[in-house]
């Protein structure tokens, strides 16, 4: 066996059953092995960004790593944005990225790199494997690491690939790290304040904390102690819709987000640390939170949340005198949480408007969809007026790398075939990883795109204003405007493989929209602004 085919039968044996790849001349061994594997699926992506963005989405949905498969430095780099993306969602990851043999490198051939140097910033793990009989370890290890919620990147060189792993007996197991510890002081520190003085205290959430089972504890907490419960503003994953408890996202914008939190002196942190401005702005806070906020930091990044809120909730309720909430917890009654309705859907006709969208989309999203929103501006009301919608998923942008969406809806599909995922995109964000439409149609994975079309990078137009700038020319005018040409998102979705239509009003979109969750595969549409 070489140590290419060591590596696949590594991942397999451990549980990776997804390799996204964009495969080079160094990678053609690791290729090969694919055959070999039957328990390995290979994905191809027609760009890095494209592969990185979909194993994120993968691991979203399932808690577990893909891999995959990148080329050189280069090729590395290529997926860098979206890695950035995967990092700050606390996606599972493991990037195997080939290298020239270990004989090539000196002689600074074109493709020659400092890959673990390009690496670093943008995983949590990195290592070069320096033989091909040190690969099936390494391999273990960087899956192992990257649970739950890191990013491993293991670089191969191409002579540890094709050279024979002659002491390769069995694949070596994963070993996990413990995850970080709670502090029993701390809980009972948040426990007194939530007892004492619960209405001016936040519980922030956010990571694994916005599932259903969390949420459902947190939600109990702040029934019982009046505190308010709320979200990061940039959540991986929410667990969301009809008949599960809501939870208020802190904005994006500067000044609402300071609004709502002036409404609290002390905040309890549940897979989440405190909320700071995206950008700094003139004359703006950069910390949102008010001077001489108490923090209490439970469930630090990557610590179980559940575990977490059982314990605080349990604290909780150790102090409390007449009945304690460890007892309440029995009963399902005990602690009324405020919980989602279902809306009745909006009926909006007649032209698109940003405001009809959001009304359209509150009773569009179906049943058990995982939504993925990249809509930026169009979309800036969608979360709030979706949160009575049907029990969905809603994937949200982390790292602020633009064009994630596509990708990232790749990678759900894959995870979750017996889904209906619904990608909502700006057209200015879509053109970032436009490759992915390929993929969905090569994989035929269930998928319904909306394509925001206002032909312009409407979010950049709302900067200028929000940095202090109170006009711009033509010049700068033509660098946040995308039409002339106007991009024609039907002919290039049809062009990689994806029936797409083009709507002008609600009525259209609907029909069309409809019409696209009925049938199995992929649909685009372009929806005019």
């Amino acid at each position: 066996m070489n140590g290419a085919e060591s590596l696949l039968e590594t991942l397999g044996h451990n549980g990776i059953e997804v390799c996204f790849a964009n495969p080079g001349t160094s990678e053609m061994h690791f290729v090969a092995a694919l055959d070999r594997q039957p328990h390995v699926r290979g994905v191809l992506g027609l760009f890095e960004g494209v592969v990185t963005g979909a194993a994120d989405g993968y691991s979203r949905m399932l808690d577990k790593p893909a891999a995959t498969l990148l080329h050189l430095g280069p090729g590395a780099a290529n997926g860098l944005s979206s890695l950035h993306n995967a990092l700050r969602a606390r996606a599972s990851m493991v990037n195997i990225i080939g290298d020239h043999a270990g004989y090539h490198r000196g002689l600074d051939a074109p493709l020659t790199s400092d890959i673990e140097g390009a690496l670093r910033p943008f995983s949590n793990w990195v290592r070069t494997s320096p033989s091909a009989n040190a690969i099936a370890k390494d391999a273990a290890d960087a899956i192992g690491y990257s649970l739950p919620g890191k990013i491993s990147s293991l670089i191969l060189p191409a002579d540890t690939a094709w050279n024979t792993a002659d002491q390769y007996t069995t694949p070596p197991a994963a070993v996990t790290p413990p995850s970080a510890a709670i502090d029993p002081a701390v809980v009972d520190a948040a426990a007194v304040r939530l007892r004492d003085s619960g209405p001016r205290t936040a519980i922030l959430l956010g990571g694994r904390a916005l599932r259903s089972a969390q949420l459902e504890v947190a939600a109990q907490i702040a029934a019982a102690t009046g505190a308010t419960l709320l979200a990061e503003t940039f959540a991986a994953r929410t667990e969301r819709g009809a008949g599960r408890p809501t939870v208020t996202k802190i904005p994006y914008p500067v000044e609402p987000s300071v609004e709502l939190l002036k409404n609290f002196d002390a905040f309890v942190f549940i897979d989440a640390k405190p909320p700071v401005a995206f950008f700094a702005y003139p004359d703006k806070p950069s910390v949102l939170t008010q001077p001489g906020s108490m923090f209490f930091t439970l469930s630090p990044i990557g610590a179980d949340s559940l575990q977490t809120l059982g314990a605080l909730r349990d604290a909780v309720g150790s102090g409390t005198s007449e009945t304690t909430l460890a007892e309440a917890a029995s009963s399902s009654s005990a602690f009324p949480s405020v919980r989602a309705e279902l809306a009745p859907a909006p009926v909006p006709s007649g032209t698109i408007t940003v405001g009809k969208l959001a009304a359209w989309l509150s009773g569009a999203i179906p049943e058990n969809a995982i939504v993925v929103d990249e809509s930026i501006t169009t979309g800036r009301d969608f979360y709030a007026q979706t949160a009575g919608s049907q029990p969905h998923d809603y994937l949200g942008g982390t790292g602020g790398s633009i064009g994630w969406a596509l990708p990232v809806g790749a990678g759900a599909a894959i995870s979750s075939p017996e889904r209906k995922v619904v990608v909502l995109e700006s057209d200015g964000s879509g053109m970032y990883m436009p490759q992915s439409l390929w993929t969905y149609a090569r994989e035929q994975l269930d998928i319904v795109v909306l394509i925001f079309a206002n032909r312009k990078y409407q979010i950049l137009r709302n900067e200028m204003s929000n940095v202090g700038v109170p006009a711009f020319g033509p010049k700068a005018e033509s660098l946040l405007d995308i039409g002339n040409p106007d991009i024609d998102w039907v002919s290039l979705s049809q062009g990689m493989g994806v029936p797409a239509t083009r709507v002008e009003t609600i009525e259209e979109l609907d029909r069309d929209f409809r019409s696209g969750l009925s049938d199995s595969g992929p649909r685009l549409i372009e929806v005019l602004l």
